[in-house]
């Protein structure tokens, strides 16, 4: 497949460009920094630019087969910038016909079907507290996306850490646990998610 990675100089995004060029797929990784990304492959190409440029936006989903997106806020990002990632990212792939997408957000983007837990019910309320803006923006981003009509899949993670890969995890409408879970497991789920409709247009938590 051709795929389009956003993120992919982050820490999950890295991985997920490394696991798809090894599975064989083309890649294009979109990134604001090209330094950021020390690889070279003769099925990767990188995109430059940040998601709130439509066109570069546009020109990274051109000739996909499928779209991964591993962006999440960071300091010192504009209000908003989760919304407007997944906004255009939604408006190029309707325009360049494509229909898969898989958008990783965290597991504090809570959905009705979760099972009751005590840990969100304590962490939710401090999340408000300390990133309101941050959880607020996720949602919206969350919101447009499963509004888009594509064939999306929203994969909720809770913590990442760098840790090597089990190969084992728990997905689902499940209670996350409270420990950080390897980035290469989370990339191992989300590039599954590319041929798999058991979660298509669902938004499962992947989770130790």
């Amino acid at each position: 497949m051709k795929l389009t990675v956003f993120g992919a100089a982050g820490r999950t995004g890295r991985i997920l460009v490394e696991r798809a060029l090894a599975a064989e797929h083309e890649v294009s990784a979109f990134v604001r920094d090209p330094r950021k990304l020390d690889l070279q492959h003769e099925r990767l190409r990188v995109v430059t630019g940040t998601v709130q440029e439509a066109a570069r936006v546009q020109e990274a989903i051109g000739g996909a087969d499928g779209v991964l997106s591993a962006i999440g806020p960071v300091r010192g990002d504009a209000p908003g910038v989760m919304v407007a990632t997944a906004g255009n990212i939604v408006a190029a792939m309707r325009a360049n016909g494509v229909r898969r997408l898989v958008y990783m957000t965290g597991a504090g983007v809570l959905q009705p079907e979760d099972p009751p837990a005590l840990a969100p019910k304590i962490m939710l309320p401090l999340m408000r507290l300390l990133a309101r803006t941050v959880l607020e923006d996720s949602e919206r981003g969350v919101a447009t996306i499963s509004g888009s009509g594509l064939d999306w899949v929203i994969v909720r993670a809770p913590r990442l850490g760098d840790a090597p890969a089990r190969g084992t995890y728990r997905h689902g409408y499940i209670k996350p646990s409270l420990q950080a879970m390897s980035r290469a497991d989370v990339a191992a789920f989300v590039l599954q998610q590319l041929g798999d409709d058991t979660y298509l247009r669902r938004m499962p938590i992947v989770s130790y």
